[in-house]
């Protein structure tokens, strides 16, 4: 049986749906202009290009891990797994959150989280620190823009080149046929 134990404070509290990063018009300005987006406090986690989370926004959960190990993966609950919802990742725009839906299909949840495990080590630290790279890798491949593809064409000389292979193969083809009567 799998038992889990919630560190954090944070485990099944519903998320407010909101972005942080979002200018706000600022009522007090006459002119209604946006205030700007607020700044990485020091304690955020850099999760890559530019994102980043609060530390409270993170929700950790321990199992007792599977596998070899003795009567130590009996005793310790070793198995992390690391919740982080989508919105409360800071500088992450629309086209992030698209190209992560795609890339990382399988790290997400129905409500719209990001779920990463690790068991690897006996260690509760170690997996931890596995958890929180892997989610840095995800968010960093999501925030990573693909690269534009440039249309070129074949320049004259390479066609030329093309044609004239087409036609010594052609040639030599034709010369292996078998003929009768000779």
């Amino acid at each position: 049986m799998l038992q889990r134990a919630d560190v954090g404070g944070l485990g099944s509290v519903p998320r407010p749906a909101y972005d942080a990063d979002m200018p706000v018009p600022d009522p007090a300005k006459p002119d209604g202009a946006p205030t700007p987006k607020p700044e990485r406090p020091e304690n955020a986690i850099r999760l890559g290009n530019g994102a980043w989370c609060m530390p409270d926004d993170l929700r950790w959960s321990f199992a007792r891990s599977g596998g070899p190990g003795g009567q130590n993966v009996n005793k310790v609950s070793t198995k992390a797994e690391l919740r982080l919802a989508i919105t409360a990742i800071r500088r992450f725009g629309p086209d992030d959150r698209s190209r992560l839906e795609t890339t990382a299909g399988r790290f997400l949840t129905a409500a719209g989280d990001i779920l990463v495990t690790a068991d690897e080590t006996r260690s509760q630290a170690d997996n931890r620190e596995l958890c929180v790279s892997r989610l840095k890798a995800v968010v960093t491949a999501a925030t990573t823009r693909p690269k534009q593809r440039k249309k070129t064409k074949p320049s004259r000389g390479a066609k030329e080149r093309r044609l004239k292979e087409k036609r010594v193969a052609s040639d030599k083809k034709q010369r292996r046929g078998w003929k009768s009567g000779e």
